[in-house]
């Protein structure tokens, strides 16, 4: 048998889907700083893999030059020349000073 129970079942299903939703927010909520901060991490992560690429291609650079430095004779050479101010018999080394610019006046 069918009652038509009128205004009260279609309340009864209002209070039911508001109580769903509801619940919904609340656990939408609860679980928001967990997003937040999983968002966050997440941002941390891909600026920290940045970060590992930039050192992993300064230690390929690193390797490289101890590599030279270790096999290249002409770089050992180079290096002696250039810091060190070493020069071969009968050379003359030229060496230019950065013009003193905006010195106090005496």
């Amino acid at each position: 048998m069918n009652v038509d129970l009128g205004i009260w079942s279609k309340l009864t299903k209002a209070v039911v889907g508001l109580l769903v939703l509801a619940l919904l927010l609340l656990l939408g909520m609860w679980h928001l700083p967990l997003i937040r901060q999983n968002e966050r991490l997440r941002r941390e992560i891909l600026r920290l893999d940045g970060q590992l690429q930039q050192e992993e291609a300064r230690s390929k650079k690193y390797q490289a030059d101890i590599e030279a430095l270790r096999n290249d004779p002409q770089t050992v050479e180079r290096l002696i020349r250039e810091q060190l101010g070493y020069a071969r018999t009968n050379e003359t080394v030229v060496r230019f000073e950065p013009a003193a610019t905006n010195r106090p006046p005496r």
